[in-house]
């Protein structure tokens, strides 16, 4: 249908394809094959969601995020920790940022602590920053550590305090 010696129209050329390096583009596999090597950006994966009628004995670690709705006895280590209304943790929480919306039965440790109005906590919290609102009930100590994450860190101020509200 084509001659190679002879173009059939003016966008056909009886030109040899350029080499990469000499002035024209990579050919198609080299591009693709470059494009494949950068790094890319990739998106944040949604938290793991642990339902309602979960129940778990044991111990929960990862670096991504969790959102508990069920009930945990044992410890939980996260990036984000979201406790859910409907979730009860018998258990340490550990993470960057603690989001209390249930019960907690133990130790809660992060850089940043939000026990919401329908929070339940029984146990001491070691924070960097916390924010308690109107409503929540909470009983045991509250500590501010530079790095709460770190056990070993010393306190910086403790503090023993029920709050509840009358609403």
């Amino acid at each position: 249908m084509f001659s190679k010696n002879k173009p059939t129209d003016a966008t056909t050329s009886s030109k040899p394809e350029q080499a990469h390096g000499e002035g024209g583009p990579p050919p198609a596999s080299i591009a693709s094959d470059a494009s494949a090597s950068l790094p890319t950006t990739r998106a944040k994966p949604p938290a793991s969601l642990l339902a309602a009628d979960l129940t778990i004995v044991g111990n929960i670690k990862t670096t991504g995020d969790i959102q508990v709705e069920g009930k945990i006895e044992g410890d939980i280590r996260a990036h984000l920790l979201t406790i859910g209304e409907s979730a009860t943790i018998k258990g340490e929480c550990l993470a960057d940022d603690v989001v209390v919306n249930g019960r907690v039965i133990g130790k809660v440790r992060g850089l940043k602590v939000r026990l919401t109005a329908t929070a339940r906590v029984e146990g001491d919290i070691v924070h960097k920053t916390i924010a308690i609102e109107s409503g929540a009930h909470f009983e045991g100590s509250v500590q501010r550590q530079d790095d709460p994450l770190n056990a070993s860190a010393k306190p910086r101020a403790i503090a023993r305090a029920t709050v509840e509200s009358s609403n």
